[in-house]
């Protein structure tokens, strides 16, 4: 039996999906919460084969999420679960160890599909994805100047473009507000950018915004 961590803020899908891959013989939802935040908690209590992991959700978010559960817990699978299927998101989670990405949009068999492969150990993309990707990766491409950030850059600026103040993301990332800051201006450096109004500019050019924001 594989057993699933259901993550989502939302509650008639998570109910949805709970639904649908109970009906499954060899698969059971053996705990189901909306933030991140308690997921990281409940792992400390039941053992789960895989997490289906919303990536837009309040606090710290899918991607933070992911990246502490990880961290301590490096065998654990995790399965993204977004709306968005383009911009840098994919990318970098996959970079932190994401087995599986797939959009909220995908017929319930992908789904299906996606928990046995990577269960298996296997990467597993939806169509969307792996066609983004794909297209990325060609020569002559317009490449996201996004992938050039760290995952802690990453994150911050997410926060940033949800409107989050510098001592909200201390708090949410476990950080001082000088260290919130120094990721920040490094960022901005990286980025060829002077401030908050330059990044959101250059976020919805690239197609980031709609990641970043819940």
């Amino acid at each position: 039996m594989i057993k699933v961590l259901l993550v989502d803020d939302h509650e008639l899908v998570a109910t949805g999906i709970e639904s649908i891959l109970n009906s499954k013989e060899d698969i059971s939802v053996i705990g189901v919460t909306s933030c991140g935040e308690q997921a990281l908690e409940m792992l400390e209590d039941i053992s789960p084969d895989i997490i289906l992991m919303d990536i837009n959700m309040p606090g710290i978010g899918g991607v933070e999420a992911c990246r502490r559960a990880l961290l301590k817990f490096p065998d654990l699978k995790i399965i993204a679960l977004s709306v968005h299927n383009d911009g840098s998101i994919p990318q970098q989670l996959l970079k932190l160890g994401a087995l599986g990405f797939i959009s909220k949009g995908s017929p319930v068999e992908e789904m299906v599909a996606a928990i046995h492969a990577v269960m298996e150990g296997k990467h597993y993309l939806c169509t969307e994805v792996a066609n983004n990707l794909a297209f990325q990766s060609l020569p002559g491409a317009n490449e996201s100047p996004f992938l050039k950030l760290s995952q802690r850059e990453s994150e911050v600026v997410n926060l940033i473009l949800q409107g989050k103040s510098i001592k909200e993301m201390a708090e949410l990332l476990m950080l001082s507000d000088k260290t919130v800051n120094t990721y920040r201006y490094r960022l901005y450096d990286k980025l060829n950018i002077k401030n908050d109004v330059e990044l959101t500019r250059l976020a919805v050019k690239f197609n980031h915004l709609d990641n970043a924001l819940i």
